[in-house]
């Protein structure tokens, strides 16, 4: 199938709800504040709401504009001083978009996350009502990372990833990434001058991520290697991508119409729960438990739930509940589930048949080490993060 076999036209045309994520470099220029692009993309948004549509924002832009505020000549380089230049920007950003989007007479709200806000389960279900109001009420929901606190173990890593969980949270018709790349092209344009775009992928393959490379802009976080992450977790949801320069006119308003901009990234047939999505991107593994070769085959191939018999050894200090990798004993990661036992508790019923739990450990709280409901397989070579 190519491009000239899927009309984007139809494929668009029942739209109902929007992720619309803008890179730093598309709100941001030399002076700061890109105010006439941002003024321009709001005007397709309200346009887009005029007819019905749900749009959801991910804007990233409260770094660069604060840098450019504050005019750090050398940028923020320390955590503490992007945090501050995060402060700083983001009443900036959120000024800009509060006045386009008046001029039209629509509401915003401000959300601000950090990967901690969608890790607990009862937040990540919080922060799910919170946006699903603000649209009932017809408010558009402008979401950021919450750089203000970020430190390593608590960050998204970049908005890109930020909006993909957003799609899926959101249960987004479309997830539309705009940076300052044309989309995926099919060399490095930077070395290649006759570089082509790929305007159609069907599947995110170890080939395509290979053409990602490691560009990254010059105010950004992330690189085309982020954006096609961020759409293989989309993927998962059952959402389709477009990676776009987000800067061309019209921008929005010409992908939404059918027009061929940009790389569109269609989602995988196979998808998962709502609650496996939250397991498998949300969670941060706290161990992992080594498993047989028997184990492995049970799990990957035949679906089933990982039993206390086929583990044969346990890393790191978890609690029961906790996220935990499974992986062979040559090394791969081949799953990740939540852990129906303490570390200490698998320590000592690792390798015993499920009815010796009780004479083991003197209680039988599950059958299952992981039961296949909390249990979701990882691509070949991915890891958990």
């Amino acid at each position: 199938m190519d491009e000239t076999t899927i009309s984007r036209e139809a494929l668009f045309a029942n739209l109902k709800r929007v992720v619309l994520k803008l890179g730093s470099s598309v709100v941001t220029a030399e002076e700061g504040l890109d105010r006439q692009n941002i003024r321009s993309l709001v005007d397709d948004v309200c346009r887009l709401k005029q007819a019905g549509k749900e749009i959801v924002i991910v804007s990233s832009g409260a770094i660069a504009a604060g840098v450019k505020r504050m005019e750090l000549k050398g940028g923020a380089k320390t955590i503490p001083q992007k945090q501050a230049a995060a402060a700083v920007g983001q009443t900036g950003l959120m000024a800009a978009y509060e006045e386009a989007f008046w001029s039209h007479g629509v509401r915003v709200g401000q959300l601000l996350l950090s990967k901690d806000d969608l890790s607990h389960r009862r937040r990540y279900l919080n922060a799910r009502n919170t946006l699903m109001t603000l649209l009932s009420w017809g408010v558009v929901p402008i979401i950021n990372e919450n750089d203000t606190v970020m430190v390593e173990e608590i960050q998204f890593g970049d908005n890109d990833n930020l909006s993909a969980l957003v799609a899926s949270v959101a249960e987004a018709d479309l997830l539309l990434i705009l940076t300052d790349m044309e989309g995926l092209m099919d060399c490095d344009p930077r070395t290649n001058p006759s570089a082509c775009l790929i305007t159609l992928v069907e599947g995110i393959t170890p080939e395509i991520r290979s053409l990602a490379g490691s560009s990254t802009s010059a105010v950004g976080r992330g690189g085309m290697a982020s954006k096609l992450e961020a759409a293989s977790k989309a993927g998962a949801a059952g959402v389709p991508v477009v990676i776009a320069r987000g800067k061309i006119p019209s921008v929005v308003d010409r992908i939404i119409a059918g027009e061929m901009i940009g790389t569109l990234i269609l989602p995988g047939k196979e998808r998962i729960s709502a609650r496996k999505r939250w397991i498998r991107y949300h969670l941060e593994p706290e161990g992992a438990l080594v498993v047989d070769a028997g184990a492995a085959r049970a799990v990957k191939l035949s679906g089933k739930s990982l039993l206390p018999i086929g583990v044969t050894a346990v890393r790191g200090l978890f609690q029961h509940g906790a996220a935990v990798t499974i992986e062979t004993e040559h090394g791969q990661t081949i799953a990740i589930g939540l852990s129906n036992y303490a570390s200490d508790e698998m320590e000592k019923i690792k390798g015993h048949q499920t009815a010796e739990i009780d004479w083991v450990l003197g209680f039988r709280r599950n059958d299952e080490a992981v039961h296949a409901d909390n249990l979701v397989l990882l691509d070949n070579g991915e890891n958990s993060r």
